[in-house]
């Protein structure tokens, strides 16, 4: 992990164009290539990023990433302030609580519940960024991401997102669609999910494991 301070400007070159003007930013490049700018505000989302595969090249004054399909971020630096690395190791990854874990087993098992003639591509589905809890295939035989969450807020949608922009980077892949499941919804997770065409899917645990949850109530 390389953290970088520096006075700086943006520019990104893709399917769309965007500049962020010269300010003080953190510049944040990790081991798996990926590099992010982040402003002191704005919570944890970056201004801007490139995720991996990509490469940096560095100029005096000016960093160029670039990715396979030929997007660029140039980040014009005037002054260097602070600069330091750190090598973290190998990082065990995002242990699930039991009942997060058991849902995503449960859901593979029956992958149906999300629709008539899914199929199950793989649980754990891996990228550069982090696996994806399952990714399955409609009845039409298209690609869909799910991410599963026992309480769906919106740090789960953007992580789906996130997912979504890399896997629709691969030509084999290609379209993806998302799908966001939980036991519960919150809000604004949903409506998030929904302007950005990630379906929603509210999970009731007991159907899952074959209990009428109805069997335990008096009326």
């Amino acid at each position: 992990m390389r953290l970088v301070i520096a006075r700086c400007q943006v520019d990104y070159a893709g399917r769309l164009t965007a500049h962020l003007p010269m300010a003080t930013r953190l510049l944040m490049i990790k081991a798996d290539g990926s590099v992010l700018v982040h402003s002191d505000g704005g919570s944890y989302k970056p201004l801007n990023w490139m995720s991996p595969p990509c490469w940096l090249t560095e100029e005096p004054g000016t960093w160029t990433v670039e990715n396979k399909a030929g997007e660029k971020l140039v980040v014009t630096i005037e002054e260097v302030l602070h600069e330091y690395g750190h090598d973290l190791g190998v990082d065990p990854g995002l242990v699930k609580d039991g009942v997060e874990a058991h849902l995503q087993a449960l859901l593979a098992e029956h992958v149906v519940t999300l629709g008539e003639g899914w199929t199950l591509v793989r649980r754990e589905f891996p990228t550069a960024i982090g696996p994806v809890d399952l990714m399955c295939r409609d009845d039409a035989g298209a690609s869909v991401a799910v991410e599963i969450k026992r309480r769906g807020e919106i740090d789960g949608v953007e992580q789906l997102t996130r997912y979504l922009e890399l896997l629709n980077r691969d030509p084999l892949l290609a379209p993806v669609r998302g799908v966001f499941a939980a036991q519960q919804i919150k809000p604004q997770a949903r409506t998030l999910a929904e302007d950005r065409g990630i379906r929603c899917v509210t999970l009731d645990y007991d159907a899952l494991r074959g209990i009428d949850s109805s069997e335990f109530r008096l009326f």
